[in-house]
């Protein structure tokens, strides 16, 4: 049991990474609980609370980017109950027009089983300095 819900959060985690990298506002729809207390902490940014304030965080960074690809490594995932955190490492390429940029960010990931499916719940990424 413990192991099949390990293997559902790193599925959805990875779909996680992939809405990211398409850009695509609306598979990141699917993947987040729409609720009050969802939470949100992009690099750089002051927290966003709510789902209507986190989808607008992504919606800002889907329109400022031309594309990002993740690698992520010492990847951890725990399950507790109807609770699972992902931390990793993301080694992101970001494009912006003829310009690519190499970053490493430490990421925290929560998510909560409700009505038998995984949904995001926070997202926290802190730059690591080189």
């Amino acid at each position: 049991m413990l192991q099949e819900r390990i293997e559902e959060v790193t599925q959805i985690n990875e779909a996680f990474y992939k809405s990211f990298e398409n850009l695509d506002i609306m598979k990141m729809d699917t993947l987040w609980a729409h609720q009050d207390y969802v939470t949100c902490i992009h690099p750089g940014w002051q927290i966003r609370v709510g789902w209507p304030d986190v989808r607008d965080s992504w919606v800002v960074i889907f329109n400022n980017i031309f594309s990002m690809e993740f690698s992520l490594t010492e990847m951890q995932v725990q399950v507790a109950g109807d609770v699972a955190w992902v931390i990793c490492t993301e080694n992101i390429t970001s494009h912006h027009g003829e310009t690519s940029q190499q970053s490493r960010v430490m990421a925290t990931n929560l998510y909560e089983r409700i009505d038998e499916t995984w949904k995001m719940i926070h997202h926290h990424g802190s730059p690591l300095m080189e």
